[in-house]
């Protein structure tokens, strides 16, 4: 069954070419490790909640727009298996890949694929 790493960041908005440049250049390494698919959304129509929201939950600010994104894999178990050689591979290190945006704000997490269109 496939599996879905989903995410949603606030991206400055005067990175939104180097964060398009950054997805460019994992996603094919990602590719590498099993995974189907990567897409990277641009927010445009995200409004902020007074209780809960994408803009709340990633404390975007003025200058920043909400990105979500995921990845999907072809099940749980690719995904586990490959994980931790993608986060010890050179390649996506800080370094050498550095994210264009406070990952620390970052939401994400793991979806069982329930419908599949």
């Amino acid at each position: 069954m496939k599996y879905v790493d989903g995410f949603v960041l606030a991206v400055p908005n005067a990175n939104r070419e180097a964060y398009k440049q950054y997805s460019e250049k994992s996603s094919p390494i990602f590719k590498e490790y099993g995974v189907l698919g990567v897409v990277e959304c641009w927010g445009d129509d995200v409004p902020p909640g007074k209780l809960t929201s994408f803009p709340l939950a990633v404390q975007c600010k003025e200058d920043e727009t909400v990105v979500f994104s995921w990845i999907t894999w072809p099940s749980k178990e690719v995904r586990n298996a490959a994980w931790e050689k993608l986060m010890a591979d050179p390649r996506l290190s800080q370094e050498n890949n550095p994210m264009p945006c406070d990952g620390k704000r970052m939401i994400f997490g793991g979806f069982e694929v329930m419908v599949d269109l």
